[in-house]
């Protein structure tokens, strides 16, 4: 099948490069303006007992939102003070009511939680007019100028704020993660290609990725709703393994073209032949990883599907350039793809991955020789990185996320320092059918919970109320978490329905929902991963090896993210804001990222094993060779996707940033230590049965498996490690199978 495509873009290389530049016009006019159709976060579980809570809030007593919170405060005076209380009254009741619904301030309602402890600070709280998300922005966009009160300082803060804190933050972001990535990317490009002409490649792949994902969201925003923090991922995985699969493609076709006599015909073989072996690991590995990431689909969050959405569409699209637009262009180029070569690139491409592999051979004879120590000493070390995960505690994203110097974060912290604690989110209790005694002693109940500091009436409508139970714990604290339990656990009055909700509530239950979720998504992404290594394979040895490597070296990732995020040791350099927790969301989302990622390395190198042992039935020769041929490109794929996803480590969002440091380690960890020394090693000591399949398996895949069955183009060399005395790497006639 690869090389019938391979022909096909060869005799159609004009039609695809026409298509493909009509494809990213249209892209880049009507793609990009995803940015203007994307929501919020979306962490809640929509079918959680708190957005219950919150839509049988908003249908009964409309919308009951701390919007807005404006912070007036004031060295000299006080909030009794004439001074400060005449311009704070003035201002906020000029504000224009197409845009605010209601102000709620100390002077309208003497509440105590209004202001400060040593009263030269009171805040008060807008309700927006328009439901709809990108309008409350809008109307904060209108008046924020329009708050300020004359001879006070003041400071805006509140949901809305923080909403638009944080897309203002995330394009921030990505501007500068490009504006450092692109220009460290093309110099590595020219590293590692030697020539301009092949350096270029890559890149323009990337950018295919990321105009086609955008494109592909803007169109699922017209049916669902897709977090805006999708783009962050469409940027890392568009442009990282658009450059990852280009290499990959091109690196290959140098090799087959270098071993060909000049010409068309031998442009066409090598084409063929590219698209058949690297084209093919291309597209089980795009397959393989978006799956990983389909594996999100199953969870309720809109944060997670909206990753999945984002990331699987970025797949698709690079993996898709990657056999059409890449080898038409490659068809066109010919010998022309090394133009501009460096000085420095004296060897031809070919001998590259030939017998000489240098540091490489060295490497797989080290491994080859010593392979039972090489895996302990390795498998004990990642062991000993992922200890620091057995302490790892989860909690949820507030204000904190953002850089310390934006002003609705100031306003947040300035909240829970000077005033009453978590005085605009309680957790609220949404209670319909209780009668007025039951109600009283409902609510008296309630205040007699440990750790709650006060429960009150504050809305009801019919015969159904609204209680703000309060309490002065950290909203994201296990504290606070089990306070909305022994709160759901408080007994209701007979023949009434209780529902709890609040920001603490909606952390609880989003813990709960991916508790749940994540057994399933495991088995899933586990299953279809064993499928497709199978079927590119013929064993059920390796796509079990490799699951059990893919956790190790993630245990070791995620030890050190408690470590560092956590436990808060590189802070001050990375520049966070520790909070002693790991939102939930992020370990399972690199959870889907880092094992596609890591099948997509291990397919690459396993493929040229598996070509190795179809054609010489020598387990270690296949091994090494394989490695001799595979360790530099995936080093450097490896390395330019560290550089792409290592710039959103300068992220000004926390957890963004811990996306960040958290795939360079698995990035690094996975592409030297476990692709280049542990699979080797575990490969060696397995010998034949590395490709063992029970019969029925071996005879199905014999029928059905994707295996290259043409001889490939660039000789094997000879073995670059002794054969084993024994027969363990000797193969039967059923191996050949």
């Amino acid at each position: 099948m690869f090389e019938a495509v391979g022909r096909f873009m060869f005799r159609r290389r004009r039609w695809v490069l026409a298509g493909a530049g009509v494809f990213v016009v249209a892209a880049a006019v009507w793609g990009t303006g995803v940015f203007g159709s994307l929501g919020g976060a979306g962490f809640e579980d929509p079918g959680s007992d708190s957005a219950r809570a919150a839509q049988q809030v908003k249908r009964v007593f409309g919308r009951h939102q701390a919007d807005v919170v404006v912070l007036y405060s004031s060295p000299e005076l006080t909030v009794d003070d004439p001074a400060f209380r005449i311009p704070a009254q003035r201002t906020l009741g000029a504000l224009p009511r197409r845009y605010v619904a209601k102000v709620t301030s100390y002077w309208d309602t003497g509440a105590p939680q209004l202001v400060s402890a040593n009263r030269h600070a009171t805040y008060a709280v807008l309700e927006l007019a328009d439901a709809d998300g990108d309008a409350r922005q809008d109307a904060l966009a209108e008046i924020k100028d329009e708050v300020a009160a004359p001879g006070l300082t003041t400071k805006v803060g509140g949901t809305v704020a923080i909403d638009h804190d944080t897309d203002t933050q995330v394009a921030k972001d990505i501007g500068r993660a490009e504006s450092l990535s692109m220009p460290l990317l093309l110099v590595l490009l020219v590293v590692v290609f030697g020539a301009l002409a092949a350096a270029g490649m890559p890149l323009l792949v990337g950018g295919l990725a990321i105009l086609g994902a955008f494109t592909a969201l803007r169109l699922l925003t017209t049916v669902t709703d897709v977090s805006v923090f999708a783009i962050n991922l469409v940027t890392m995985l568009g442009l990282g393994l658009g450059i990852d699969y280009a290499l990959f493609v091109v690196s290959r076709f140098r090799e087959e073209l270098a071993a060909r006599p000049p010409g068309r015909q031998g442009v066409q073989d090598a084409l063929v032949r590219t698209v058949a072996t690297a084209g093919r690991t291309v597209a089980f590995s795009g397959l393989t990883v978006a799956i990983s990431l389909a594996g999100l689909l199953l969870f309720p969050q809109m944060f997670l599907r909206s990753m999945a959405f984002g990331g699987i569409a970025a797949v698709l699209v690079a993996m898709a350039g990657a056999l059409t637009v890449l080898p038409a262009l490659l068809a066109v180029l010919g010998p022309r793809v090394n133009a501009g070569s460096m000085p420095w690139r004296r060897r031809r491409p070919d001998q590259a991955g030939g017998a000489s592999g240098g540091g490489w051979t060295r490497i797989a004879r080290s491994v080859m020789r010593r392979p039972l120590a090489h895996a302990a000493v390795i498998v004990v070390a990642l062991i000993a990185l992922g200890l620091p995960f057995r302490n790892v505690a989860f909690g949820g994203i507030d204000a904190r996320a953002l850089p310390a110097a934006t002003e609705s974060r100031q306003v947040s912290e300035t909240l829970d320092r000077d005033f009453t604690r978590n005085a605009t989110t309680p957790i609220t209790v949404v209670i319909s059918g209780a009668d007025a005694a039951g109600l009283r002693g409902y609510t008296g109940r309630l205040r007699a919970v440990p750790g709650v500091s006060a429960a009150q009436i504050t809305q009801t409508k019919g015969a159904t109320s609204l209680i703000a139970v309060r309490y002065h714990a950290d909203p994201m604290s296990p504290r606070a978490r089990q306070l909305v339990t022994d709160v759901r656990a408080v007994q209701a009055p007979t023949g009434s329905r209780v529902l709890v909700g609040g920001d603490t509530a909606e952390l609880a239950d989003l813990l709960a929902s991916l508790g749940r979720t994540l057994p399933w998504m495991a088995a899933l992404v586990g299953l279809v991963t064993f499928v497709l290594l199978f079927l590119a394979f013929g064993s059920v040895v390796l796509p079990l090896k490799a699951i059990a490597m893919n956790l190790l070296s993630l245990t070791a990732s995620f030890g050190a993210l408690v470590w560092i995020f956590q436990q808060g040791h590189l802070a001050g350099l990375l520049g966070f804001t520790p909070t002693g927790t790991i939102e939930a969301t992020q370990p399972i989302l690199m959870l889907a990222i880092a094992l596609g990622l890591s099948m997509d390395y291990e397919v690459f190198l396993l493929s040229r094993v598996r070509e190795q042992w179809d054609r010489t039935g020598d387990n270690t020769t296949a091994v090494a060779t394989g490695l001799q041929r595979t360790g530099k490109i995936i080093t450097s794929a490896a390395l330019l996707l560290a550089v792409v996803i290592g710039a959103f480590s300068t992220s000004g969002i926390t957890f963004i940033k811990m996306i960040g440091v958290g795939m360079i380690i698995m990035l690094l960890l996975d592409a030297t230590v476990v692709r280049a020394l542990l699979v080797p090693a575990t490969m060696r000591l397995l010998g034949r049965y590395n490709w063992w399949a029970p019969k029925p398996l071996a005879h199905f895949w014999d029928r059905h498996g994707h295996r290259e069955h043409s001889q490939p183009a660039v000789p094997a060399g000879p073995p670059l490690v002794p054969e084993l005395p024994a027969a363990a790497d000797r193969p039967t006639p059923a191996d050949h199978r």
